[in-house]
């Protein structure tokens, strides 16, 4: 028998598809135009510095990809088969626990790593100008493979040991977290504790980003033996995850009666979620007297509360920075921060519950039984927007009442010249319109990418890619730009980038949100069908 016969097989797959060659290209671009951007920002610094500049950013910027785009590509590989039952016919055949998950491995993840070699070359530019040596770009290829590896690792063990698609995922973040960020956390609370504030470093070892940090000559020649220790630790770690996902995927298939622990746990998470018999009858009864599709994607009785809990764990940190670092009430930097950050999880979290339900039933094939029903297609979409203002509602009006309140008394208190004070008001209320016309976009291109994305996660970070990224993205390389052409000259001057960082917001709500909106209404039957077409463009 071939050794590895899937891999083999997968192999001969990826090169006949289209995909594989894309990737590379776009990757490749994406690596070339980041680096240029770097060079424009960063043009006025010496060549040695700029090459360092570059080649860090770059560097950051690929370790970030290899840890989420090696998990991205595995969370769902076994456990898809679960749910589809055809885990178990693989073991009618001769193929071991090894060949099944090398096989998945090799399916899922050779484009993402076709990714990666890509992006080498160009990290391989900054050595031209000489401030980056062989050693720092050879140390640093070894440790981004090292964290693809043990990426790919964690993903295809949360995959072994989950059967649902979210449950997959919600294993592989804790994974990543338990493996990668929580010793270096202890290591940090241990030292910050200890009388001597001494750091233990083996708690370190786990961590890419400490090893990419020692990938510098600087670094590198300080604590040699730590970078190969980190570097032997997070390869010891990928093979562990994966003989123990060999191990464990011939007894994860089958289906087993839940024992009475298991069921008494299931049981209690479930009136957790829902909540007890009375309170979900309750529920339901309210509910569907209002829209039925409102009581399908608002049964989990803890997601409202979710939001009130992140508000009130940013109040206690918003508070505890205060004391400890005795900032006035009204600090300008300090309150535009804040504010910073929770618009930008609310706008987060909108975006990937808006199209969440709708993916997830069209990727069960229910969504074709819901249109099948006296439900229409406007009911369908009021329900889901009465789910959002369910949960969302009262802590947006909340936030953008503390956020008003705060620009008021900054107008008012404030120590700042006047001229500062406008610049901190017209930055406030940029912000409250934009968060408004944001979360406005994201829920129309979320729902729309969710009729016709493979999966909900695609669907979410699809249009987060589309209303926020791109124009921070835009805005990056216009300012880099405005910098470099504005040298030895006056700056362009806070009005400037103001305008910029508004209007890109504007433009990117209004190109992607409208078309969303006017989709929907117009074509959702349609496009909620495409899956069903007997070939494109040919809808039934």
């Amino acid at each position: 028998m071939t050794f590895l016969p899937i891999v083999e097989r997968e192999l001969r797959v990826a090169a006949r598809r289209h995909s594989t060659f894309w990737v590379r290209l776009v990757l490749a671009l994406t690596a070339i135009v980041i680096g240029l951007f770097l060079y424009i920002a960063n043009a006025r610094l010496p060549k040695a510095l700029l090459a360092q500049e570059i080649f860090g950013g770059l560097g950051v910027l690929a370790l970030l990809y290899c840890l989420a785009s090696g998990r991205r590509s595995t969370a769902d590989c076994l456990s898809e088969e679960k749910r589809e039952g055809t885990l178990g016919l693989l073991f009618l055949t001769d193929l071991k626990g090894y060949d099944v998950v090398l096989g998945k491995l090799a399916a899922t993840s050779v484009n993402a790593f076709y990714g990666l070699l890509a992006i080498v070359p160009v990290l391989a530019i900054p050595l031209l100008l000489g401030g980056v040596t062989h050693g720092e770009f050879w140390r640093t290829v070894l440790v981004l493979v090292n964290t693809f590896l043990l990426s790919l690792a964690i993903g295809v063990l949360a995959s072994v040991l989950s059967r649902d698609a979210r449950q997959a995922m919600g294993i592989n973040l804790l994974l990543l977290l338990l493996l990668t960020t929580i010793p270096p956390a202890i290591a940090a609370a241990i030292a910050y504790l200890a009388p001597a504030h001494r750091m233990l470093q083996p708690l370190f070892f786990s961590c890419p980003a400490y090893s990419l940090y020692l990938c510098f000559d600087v670094n590198y020649q300080a604590a040699r033996e730590y970078f190969w220790l980190s570097a032997g630790v997070t390869h010891a770690l990928t093979w562990l995850l994966a003989a123990f996902s060999s191990w464990l995927v011939p007894h994860s298939w089958q289906d087993r009666q839940s024992g009475q622990g298991e069921t008494y746990w299931a049981d209690r998470w479930r009136v957790w979620v829902y909540g007890k018999p009375g309170e979900r009858k309750a529920l339901r009864t309210r509910l569907l007297g209002v829209n039925p599709f409102c009581w399908l994607a608002s049964r989990a009785r803890f997601k409202p509360a979710g939001v009130w809990v992140f508000l009130g764990f940013v109040a206690c940190w918003w508070l505890y920075l205060r004391a400890i670092m005795h900032l006035h009430w009204f600090e300008e930097s300090f309150s535009l921060l804040t504010a910073l950050m929770l618009n930008s999880v609310l706008k987060l979290w909108i975006g990937i519950e808006a199209g969440q339900r709708l993916a997830e039933e069209q990727k069960m094939g229910s969504l074709e039984l819901l249109l099948s029903t006296p439900l229409s297609e406007h009911e369908i979409l009021r329900g889901q927007f009465l789910a959002l203002k369910r949960q969302f509602l009262k802590p947006l009006m909340v936030v953008i009442g503390l956020e008003i309140v705060f620009m008021l008394a900054v107008s008012t208190y404030s120590v700042l010249p006047s001229a500062d004070v406008a610049r901190q008001v017209a930055f406030g209320l940029a912000g409250i319109v934009l968060l408004i016309l944001d979360i406005s976009a994201l829920i129309w291109v979320a729902l729309l990418t969710a009729l016709t994305a493979r999966n909900p996660t695609r669907a979410s970070a699809s249009a987060i890619l589309r209303v926020l990224v791109l124009p921070w993205v835009i805005f990056a390389m216009v300012a880099a730009i405005a910098g470099l052409w504005s040298a030895g000259g006056p700056d362009p001057g806070w009005k400037f980038y103001l305008s910029l960082w508004f209007w890109l917001g504007i433009l990117a709500d209004l190109g992607f949100g409208l078309p969303a909106w006017r989709q929907l209404r117009m074509r959702f039957r349609e496009l909620a069908m495409q899956r069903f077409a007997a070939s494109k463009g040919h809808p039934v």
